[in-house]
C-alpha cells in the first residue's frame, strides 16, 4: 500500500515464502532488490505492472516455473537478474521489448530454447550472462553489432552455429566465454580488433581451421583458452605480441609445426599448455618467462634436448614434457627449480643419469621418469624415495632407495675384502628374510588350525568350495588354481596397479571369483615387499568389518607372494568417477553412503581395534565398491599398527594428492593423516574429480575472498542434477566435514570417530537451501563440535 515507494531493497536476508503478487501495486517503484534470500514459488505476473521499474534483481533464490510474459511490459528496465534459481522453460518472446537493458543475467537455471533474439536491439547491453543452462540454437544476431558489450558469458549450454559469423567488433568488450558448447567453423579475425579484451575462452567446442595471426592484435589479452577443439596449422608467431598474456591454453587440438621461439618473450606468462597436439621440433628457449609456474608440452612430437634455460624459471611448480621424443641427458639446471612440485619426463628417450642437482629439489611431490634410458642412482630425496616403481619402470638401470629398485653398488665395493663382506651380508639378509617369512607363515597356520579345531568340521565339498577359508590349506593347489585362472598372470586379467604389485581378477574352476594381488618380486637387496606382504596379513587378520575388504588367504611361492581377496564387482571409486557413464549411475544417495562407509571403516580401525591401525594410503583407488555401491577400504600394504612400543616415526607412504601436508616436512604418522586423506576422498566423491585446485586454494595463505564466496553448488559434480531436500542436506554435511578434515593443523582435525558420529546423525549445519551456501560459510563453521 506504499504507493509512493520507489526503492525497495530486502536482499541478503533469510526471507522465505513466495513473492507477494500485491507488489505489483507499487506503481512508482523503480528498484526492487530481493536477491540472496530463500524465496520460492514462481515470479508473479503482477510484477509486469511496475511500468517505472528500472532494476529488478531476484537472483540467488529458489524460484521455480517460467518467466512470466508480462515482464516484457517493463520497457524501462535496465537491469534484470534472475541468476541462480530453478527457473525453467523458454525465454518469452515479449522479452524482446526490453530495449533499454544494460544488464541481463540468466545463469545457473534450467532454461531451454533459444536466447532472446533482440537482446541487444536497443544497443545498450553491457553485461549478458546465460551460462550453465540448456539453451540451444545460435547466438542472437543483435549481439553481432552490439558495440556496448562489456562482459559476455554463455558457456555450459548447447549453443551451435558458425563461430566465424556470430561476432563483430566490440570496442568495450573485456570478457568473453563461450566454452562447452557446440560451435563450429573458424575463429573470426574480428577478435583481434577488440582492443580492450582481456579474456577469450572458447574451449571444448568443434572449432576448426587455423588460429588467425590477427589475434595477436588484441593487445590487452590476459587469458586465451582455445583448448579441446579441432584447430590445426601452426601457432602464429604474432601471439608473442600479447605482452600482457598470463595464460595460453591451446591443448588438445591438432596443431602442428614448431613452437614459435618468440613465445619465450612473454614475460608475464604464468601458465602455458600446448599438450596433446602434433607439435614438433625443439622446445623453444623460455628462460624469459620468469613468472611461469605451469608448463605442459606433453603428448607432442618434440625432439632433441631439454633446454637449459628452463632452469631459470624459478617459480615453476608444474612441468610435464612426457610423451615426446626428447633425447640426451636431463640438464643439471633443472635442479635449480626449487619450487617444482610436479615433474613428468616419462615416455621419451632420455639417457644418462639423473643430475646430482636434483638432491636439492625438496619441494618435489610427484615424479615420473618411466620409459626412458636412464641409469644410475636416483636422488636421495623424498619424492624419489617414496615414488612407486611405476615412476621408474622401463629404464636402462636405475637404482636406489625406492620400492622396486635395486640398491646401488657401494662406492667402496672395489675392495676385495669389502666385496667378500658384502656377499656375506647379502646371504645373511636373504637367510633372515626367508626365516622371517617362514615364522610368519607357521604362526598364521598354527593360529588358524587352532581356530578350525574349535569350530564344527564342515563337509569336504563345502571346504573345496571355499578353499581359502583355511589359509595354508594345500598351498600348492591354491597356487596352481590361481596360475590357471590368470593364465600365468597375463596382463589381460589385471584390474588394478599399485605401488607394491598388480591386482588380477581370477575366476577359479570352482566358480569362485577372487581378486589376487601379486606383489612385485623380492630382490636379494631388499625386503620392502616382504614387509608390505606381512603388514597386509597382520592388518587384515586383526580386523573384520563390513566396509573393509575381506582377505580370503595368501600364497607364498618361490616366484610370487600372493594375497587373495574377495572380488568386488563395482571396481574402484577412482574408476567410477573418471567414467562419465558410470558416474551418472553413481547418484547422490550412493555417494553419501560411500563416504559414510569409508568413515565407518576408518573409525573402526582407529578406535575399535586392540591397537589403532593407520592405513596411510586412503585414496579413491583404494576404495572399492560392490554391486550395491557399498564401500570397502582396501590395500593395507602400507598400514601401521600403533602399539604402545611402536615408533610413530616412519618411512613415507601414500598417494600423491591425498597426503597430509605435515608429511612434507616430518615423517611423524598419526591417525590424523588418515583423517586428511579421508577429507580429500570425501570432496572427490561430491565434486566428481580430484579436488586438487580447491585444496591448493583452501590451504594457501592467498586464498582470496572471491574463492571463499564460491557457491558449494557450483563445485558439485555437474554431471548429476543438483541434490534436493534431505539428500542436499547430507551433501552439505559431507562438504562441511571434508573441509574440516583438511585443516593444515593435525590437532584441529576431528577424529574419525567424531566424523562417523556426525554422518550417522545426518544433521545439516544449515537451514538455508543448497544454492545459497558458500565455501566461506562451510569454513567459518569451525570444528565439528562447534558446528553442532
Amino acid at each position: 500500500m506504499l504507493s509512493f515507494l520507489n526503492d525497495l531493497r530486502l536482499s541478503i536476508n533469510n526471507l522465505t515464502g513466495t513473492i507477494p503478487a500485491c507488489l505489483g501495486n507499487l506503481s512508482n517503484l523503480t528498484s526492487l532488490y530481493l536477491h540472496t534470500n530463500q524465496l520460492s514459488g514462481s515470479i508473479p505476473q503482477e510484477l509486469g505492472m511496475l511500468s517505472s521499474l528500472t532494476d529488478l534483481d531476484l537472483s540467488i533464490n529458489c524460484l521455480t516455473g517460467t518467466i512470466p510474459a508480462s515482464l516484457g511490459n517493463l520497457t524501462e528496465l535496465m537491469t534484470l537478474s534472475l541468476l541462480s534459481n530453478k527457473l525453467s522453460g523458454s525465454i518469452p518472446f515479449e522479452m524482446n521489448n526490453l530495449t533499454h537493458l544494460k544488464n541481463l543475467q540468466l545463469s545457473y537455471n534450467q532454461f531451454t530454447g533459444h536466447l532472446p533474439e533482440n537482446v541487444c536491439l536497443g544497443g545498450l547491453l553491457e553485461n549478458f550472462t546465460a551460462f550453465d543452462n540448456h539453451f540451444i540454437g545460435s547466438i542472437p544476431k543483435s549481439l553481432r553489432n552490439c558495440t556496448t558489450l562489456f562482459r559476455v558469458r554463455l558457456q555450459g549450454n548447447q549453443l551451435t552455429g558458425n563461430i566465424g559469423d556470430n561476432f563483430g567488433v566490440y570496442p568495450h568488450l573485456v570478457y568473453m566465454e563461450l566454452s562447452y558448447n557446440k560451435f563450429y567453423g573458424e575463429l573470426s579475425t574480428n577478435w583481434g580488433q577488440c582492443q580492450n579484451l582481456t579474456s577469450l575462452k572458447i574451449s571444448n567446442n568443434d572449432i576448426s581451421g587455423r588460429i588467425s595471426p590477427k589475434l595477436g592484435d588484441a593487445s590487452q589479452l590476459h587469458l586465451l583458452d582455445l583448448s579441446s577443439n579441432k584447430l590445426y596449422g601452426e601457432i602464429p608467431k604474432e601471439l608473442s605480441k600479447l605482452t600482457f598474456l598470463i595464460e595460453l591454453n591451446l591443448g588438445n587440438n591438432k596443431i602442428f609445426g614448431h613452437i614459435p621461439y618468440n613465445l619465450g618473450m612473454l614475460s608475464n606468462l604464468e601458465r602455458l599448455n600446448l599438450s596433446r597436439n602434433s607439435l614438433s621440433g625443439l622446445i623453444p628457449e623460455l628462460g624469459n618467462c620468469k613468472k611461469l609456474w605451469m608448463l605442459d608440452l606433453s603428448n607432442n612430437h618434440l625432439s632433441k634436448y631439454i633446454p637449459l634455460q628452463i632452469g631459470n624459471m624459478h617459480f615453476l611448480q608444474y612441468l610435464d614434457l612426457s610423451q615426446n621424443f626428447l633425447i640426451r641427458e636431463i640438464p643439471q639446471q633443472l635442479g635449480d627449480l626449487k619450487t617444482l612440485e610436479f615433474l613428468n619426463l616419462s615416455h621419451n628417450a632420455l639417457s644418462g643419469s639423473i643430475p646430482s642437482s636434483f638432491d636439492q629439489m625438496l619441494s618435489l611431490r610427484f615424479i615420473d621418469l618411466s620409459y626412458n634410458q636412464l641409469e644410475g642412482p636416483i636422488p636421495n630425496i623424498k619424492a624419489f624415495c617414496e615414488a612407486t616403481i611405476e615412476a621408474f619402470r622401463n629404464n636402462k638401470g636405475l637404482c636406489g632407495n625406492a620400492i622396486g629398485l635395486k640398491a646401488c653398488p657401494s662406492t667402496i665395493s672395489h675392495n676385495p675384502h669389502v666385496k667378500k663382506r658384502n656377499k656375506v651380508m647379502k646371504l645373511i639378509l636373504v637367510f633372515l628374510g626367508v626365516v622371517f617369512l617362514i615364522f610368519i607363515i607357521v604362526g598364521i597356520t598354527i593360529c588358524f588350525r587352532s581356530r578350525k579345531m574349535k569350530t564344527k568340521i564342515k563337509p569336504k565339498e563345502e571346504e573345496h568350495q571355499n578353499m581359502f577359508a583355511v589359509w595354508s590349506y594345500d598351498g600348492k593347489m591354491v597356487y596352481e588354481k590361481i596360475i590357471e585362472a590368470t593364465e600365468d598372470f597375463d596382463d589381460k586379467h589385471i584390474i588394478g596397479v599399485g605401488g607394491h604389485g598388480n591386482v588380477y581378477k581370477a575366476k577359479l574352476s570352482t566358480g569362485q571369483v577372487v581378486a589376487v594381488k601379486k606383489l612385485h618380486p623380492l630382490s636379494e637387496d631388499s625386503v620392502v615387499n616382504l614387509k608390505a606382504f606381512t603388514n597386509e596379513i597382520c592388518s587384515l587378520t586383526e580386523i573384520r568389518h563390513r566396509n573393509i575388504v575381506k582377505l580370503h588367504g595368501f600364497c607364498s611361492h618361490p616366484r610370487h607372494l600372493l594375497l587373495v581377496y574377495q572380488f568386488l564387482e563395482g571396481g574402484s571409486l577412482e574408476k567410477i568417477l573418471n567414467n562419465d557413464e558410470l558416474a551418472l549411475e553413481f547418484d547422490w544417495v550412493k555417494r553419501v553412503n560411500v563416504v559414510k562407509g569409508v568413515a565407518s571403516a576408518l573409525s573402526y580401525m582407529h578406535h575399535n581395534c586392540s591397537s589403532p591401525i593407520i592405513h596411510r594410503d586412503i585414496s579413491s583407488k583404494n576404495v572399492l565398491l560392490d554391486s550395491e555401491y557399498e564401500s570397502h577400504v582396501s590395500d593395507f600394504g602400507t598400514a601401521r599398527i600403533m602399539s604402545s612400543d611402536t615408533s610413530y616415526w616412519t618411512s613415507f607412504a601414500g598417494t600423491f594428492g591425498y597426503i597430509a601436508p605435515e608429511l612434507a616436512y616430518t615423517m611423524e604418522v598419526s591417525e590424523k593423516c588418515d583423517v586428511y586423506s579421508f577429507g580429500v576422498v570425501a570432496l572427490e566423491v561430491i565434486i566428481g574429480r580430484h579436488p586438487g585446485d580447491l585444496i591448493s586454494s583452501f590451504l594457501s595463505s592467498s586464498f582470496s575472498l572471491s574463492s571463499h564466496d564460491v557457491l558449494l553448488e557450483d563445485i558439485l559434480d555437474q554431471r548429476l542434477a543438483h541434490p534436493t531436500n534431505r539428500v542436499a542436506e547430507k551433501v552439505v554435511l559431507v562438504a562441511k566435514i571434508a573441509l574440516t578434515c583438511l585443516h593444515t593443523s593435525p590437532q584441529s582435525r576431528p577424529t574419525m570417530q567424531q566424523v562417523y558420529q556426525k554422518l550417522l546423525n545426518w544433521k545439516s549445519p544449515f537451514t538455508k537451501p543448497l544454492r545459497m551456501i558458500t565455501l566461506r560459510e562451510l569454513i567459518d563453521l569451525g570444528n565439528l563440535n562447534e558446528a553442532s
